[in-house]
């Protein structure tokens, strides 16, 4: 947002008062500029954690179904000694290997999310600016 720059004259000619609304004005201008930029800063980092997070739930979801796969044919193992087992426990393993690659690829996608460092700079340079006003 833009801000009105006065000449010095009109400045003092302004009553206590008014200089007071114009203080209100363009700090509430300024926290409504900041929090825009913090949104628009972030909302591609969310995305990219969103699908992160639904790459973690997908693995959850393999993990689990190894899990089954593998129990069942340690059961079927056990009780019947037949070489059907073998089936189940390749079945299991390739199911493992799938939820260690959707670990991994969503371990990189919630990696790449960064700190909004525009919306950081600008609040710090707003923050020394209103401590140089005093």
């Amino acid at each position: 947002m833009a801000t009105k720059v006065q000449p010095a004259a009109a400045t003092q000619d302004k009553t206590i008062g008014q200089l007071v609304v114009d203080i209100k004005t363009d700090v509430t201008d300024l926290v409504k500029s900041e929090v825009a930029l913090a949104k628009a800063e972030l909302a591609d980092d969310a995305k990219a954690a969103g699908k992160g997070a639904g790459m973690f739930a997908g693995a959850a979801l393999f993990g689990f179904f190894a899990l089954m796969l593998l129990l069942i044919g340690a059961s079927l193992t056990l009780a019947l000694l037949l070489p059907t087992w073998a089936s189940f426990l390749v079945v299991g393993v390739l199911l493992l290997v799938i939820a260690g690659v959707l670990a991994l690829v969503g371990k990189s996608k919630i990696s790449k999310v960064k700190a909004p460092e525009r919306t950081i700079a600008t609040s710090k340079d707003s923050v020394q600016a209103l401590k140089g006003v005093r």
